[in-house]
């Protein structure tokens, strides 16, 4: 529920602060005084309107899903709205998306004020029926579960199936694509490192003659050799170092010398289109090793075309046993369906009546099989089609649906949002609406706008609206609700009549 809201700075507000309990509270007040705008500006502090407020709080019971939206509950979640330069929204004071809060509050709170069609679904309808068979029968939820799982699964394997078969259509073609792929790689056959052993080979070639000659002129020190160490033996010198940087000259040019010879074999031409082979890999594959691992990949997949008819074979099997269960399922839960389809109209047609509506149908059909069984459920009222409904009508109907649903509720239905249901109704009508409102009041917190008095008299809680100089709002103590209550009956001008009509009115509703 919304335990507190606060306004400050709106059109006429300058500021406004309410404590609400559970139950029916009522907002009512004199045309213009600012009620809309009181009930927008509590929808704009939870992410679901939008309005030009300095700041709209709320302060609510709703428990928050900490891992997907990385707030942390406290007893009291407070959301805000807060526009300075630009509008900012807040959770427990850390910043948030207002498509987040708008998807947080959005299942804690209804506003029914718009030509909804959702609780006329036949997904709705379906849970409505489904919900009564469970607080009679707790052995339908376990079938309805075992039903939705395998329901996933089937469905999991069927797409699965779709694409094996959309690859069997093509199978010839990727076959022999994977087959061209490998070849071209295979073709030639690169070698990690390969490319780097290359371009040192080319640069070797190129500079073969240039060596050869420098070393054949370098070779002459050679015949200086015993001259040198007869001179450092005379100086009375240590050789060893002469003779250890001989030694290792004499050895670099013999390597050198003997890879020249090596180089003498190779061809130019094959080592320049080698080069070129494996450059044009790389530019399409990026490197010799992204191009291997391509060739293991399309490897795979070729041995999966190869599998696919099998795995095609077992997947239907499975369909099979699966479509067998899941249609035994779906019967179940048709005949458990059927079975409370007669007593669950009778009770939808009570409220229409007790809200002096013509009475409803409620048919079911089949359907293709689903994750609720193979049920579609029709809705109708009587002599006209729900899209010609007026919006009273159209509203006094979603009521009755919601008090069906409130018969087999567990726990609070959270917060519904009333713009003037009673609107243009008899009194007998809004009084209708009213015993209607105080029966969902039992599971939901329902704020509501009224000008009628017998909804007003059914509040638990009652504020005031009202304008001077600027909008205000005032909790009503009881002497305070039978007088306004006498003012909505008689207008500006209470007369003791009013007084008498409003305290019966205000008494019956508590007794």
């Amino acid at each position: 529920m919304i335990e507190r809201f606060y306004l400050k700075e709106f059109l006429t507000f300058k500021e406004a602060d309410m404590e609400f309990h559970p139950g029916l509270v009522v907002f009512t007040g004199p045309s213009g005084s600012g009620k809309s705008i009181l009930m927008r500006s509590i929808l704009a502090s939870v992410g679901l309107e939008n309005v030009e407020a300095q700041i709209c709080e709320s302060s609510v019971s709703w428990s928050i899903d900490e891992e997907r939206y990385g707030i942390q509950n406290e007893s009291l979640n407070i959301f805000r709205h807060v526009k300075k330069e630009k509008t900012r929204y807040f959770i427990n004071n850390q910043s948030m998306s207002k498509s987040s809060m708008e998807s947080i509050s959005s299942t804690h709170l209804r506003h029914l004020s718009l030509k909804d069609y959702n609780d006329f679904e036949s997904s709705a309808l379906l849970n409505l029926l489904d919900d009564r068979i469970c607080a009679k029968t707790p052995n339908h939820a376990l079938i309805l579960q075992s039903h939705k799982d395998q329901y996933t699964q089937f469905k999991t394997l069927s797409d699965h199936l779709k694409e094996i078969e959309e690859k069997e259509k093509n199978l010839a073609e990727l076959k022999e694509f994977a087959l061209y792929e490998i070849g071209k790689i295979d073709a030639i056959n690169p070698k990690i490192g390969e490319d780097e052993e290359l371009a040192l080979i080319k640069k070797q070639l190129s500079k073969k003659e240039k060596i050869e000659t420098a070393i054949a002129q370098a070779q002459s020190i050679f015949s200086y050799e015993s001259s040198v160490s007869s001179a450092l033996g005379l100086l009375e010198a240590n050789s060893a170092f002469f003779d250890d940087a001989m030694n290792e000259l004499r050895s670099l040019f013999e390597s050198a010398s003997e890879r020249l010879e090596e180089l003498e074999e190779v061809s130019v031409e094959s080592i320049l289109d080698r080069i070129e082979q494996i450059a044009e890999l790389k530019r399409r594959y990026g490197s010799v090793e992204e191009a291997l691992a391509y060739r293991d990949q399309k490897v795979q997949e070729l041995e999966s075309y190869e599998t696919i008819e099998h795995s095609k074979d077992d997947l239907i099997k499975k369909l099979a046993s699966f479509q067998s269960s899941l249609k035994s399922s779906a019967q179940e839960l048709s005949k458990q369906r059927y079975s409370i389809l007669k007593e669950t109209l009778a009770t939808l047609n009570g409220y229409l009546g007790m809200l002096y509506l013509r009475e409803a149908t409620l048919e079911l059909e089949p359907t293709l099989l689903n994750a609720t069984g193979s049920d579609k459920v029709i809705l109708g009222l009587s002599g006209t089609k729900l899209d010609r409904l007026s919006s009273g009508e159209f509203n006094r109907l979603r009521l009755a649906l919601l008090a069906l649903g409130v018969e087999s509720m567990q726990g609070s239905g959270g917060v519904l949002m009333l713009d003037e249901i009673d609107a243009n109704l008899s009194g007998e009508e809004s009084m209708s609406v009213a015993k209607v409102l105080r029966h969902l009041s039992t599971h939901y917190q329902i704020f509501v706008i009224s000008h009628q008095p017998q909804l007003t008299s059914m509040g638990e809680q009652h504020f005031l609206i009202y304008k001077d100089d600027e909008s205000r709002v005032q909790e009503l103590s009881d002497a305070e609700r039978i007088e306004e209550i006498a003012r909505i009956i008689s207008g500006e001008s209470v007369s003791d009549e009013a007084r008498g009509f409003a305290r019966d009115l205000f008494e019956r509703a508590r007794g």
